[in-house]
């Protein structure tokens, strides 16, 4: 991989990803502006520098890597990453929930080898906490100071399925996916939370039928991943990265079905 042993990478992106937060709780205690990107996305100053720091810390620890990052792709700067390594950075996903202060915003940073995410960062400054996968294929959580707990996906019930899905992108088609489902409950959050419910065992499925890019997925897919869940396409195929303009198909998240 370049020369770069994952193992020795997962606490410097632990570590970039926390600096970044608190870069985003700065703003985030402001009266901040927002503005709209070409795509109508919302943007702020909090991503902007968010992804700064992330890119100079990215460039300084693996200089040789290149890094696809939401506001620089916005600004038409995309390297060619061909099937990587590579960095995928979203330096603030869940932006409506941030100008709506609900709390749930993410920090995301994944590295990508054969269009597969291996390692994944994703931390909720405003919640105080982050999850990662490890070069090992372990899935952990860290609330605050307490110490690191490993995570995992619970096995799917056959009846009373948690389904968690986007509070702030939620449509029919999600509805009428999970209507042919035995749902028990459904729950709402925003950003890649949702992925790490999914992979901590407070949730069996979440669906997507929205748009989303590479950088809003990566991370949390490492993490399901690490934790023994799956992302799979509607055709059931894995979700993969790499692909031209980074756009994603739709998508489920889910963990393993009971055995």
């Amino acid at each position: 991989m370049s020369g770069i042993d994952p193992a020795r990478l997962v606490g410097p992106l632990r570590d970039i990803s926390e600096r970044a937060g608190a870069v985003i709780m700065e703003v985030y205690s402001t009266d901040f502006a927002v503005r709209r990107k070409d795509d109508a996305s919302p943007v702020s100053e909090a991503d902007e520098r968010a992804e700064a720091l992330i890119l100079e810390e990215l460039s300084r620890l693996a200089p040789q890597i290149p890094v696809v990052a939401e506001e620089r792709v916005a600004a038409g700067e995309i390297p060619v990453v061909g099937a990587g390594p590579f960095f995928l950075v979203d330096p603030l996903d869940g932006t409506r929930e941030f100008v709506s202060r609900r709390g749930e915003f993410t920090v995301n940073i994944a590295l990508i080898e054969d269009q597969v995410p291996r390692l994944g960062v994703v931390y909720a400054p405003a919640l105080d906490v982050i999850y990662w996968c490890d070069a090992k294929g372990g899935a952990w959580r860290q609330t605050g100071a307490t110490s690191p707990t490993a995570i995992a996906c619970r096995a799917r019930p056959a009846e009373g399925i948690v389904a968690i899905a986007s509070r702030s992108h939620r449509d029919e088609r999600t509805d009428a996916y999970l209507s042919r489902l035995p749902i028990g409950e459904l729950v709402s959050a925003g950003s890649s939370l949702k992925f790490c419910r999914v992979a901590e065992g407070a949730a069996d499925v979440y669906p997507r039928f929205g748009r989303t890019m590479e950088w809003d997925t990566a991370a949390g897919q490492a993490v399901l991943e690490a934790a023994g869940g799956g992302v799979v396409t509607e055709a059931g195929q894995p979700l993969r990265y790499g692909k031209a303009g980074f756009e994603n198909p739709y998508f489920i998240a889910e963990g393993p079905a009971a055995g």
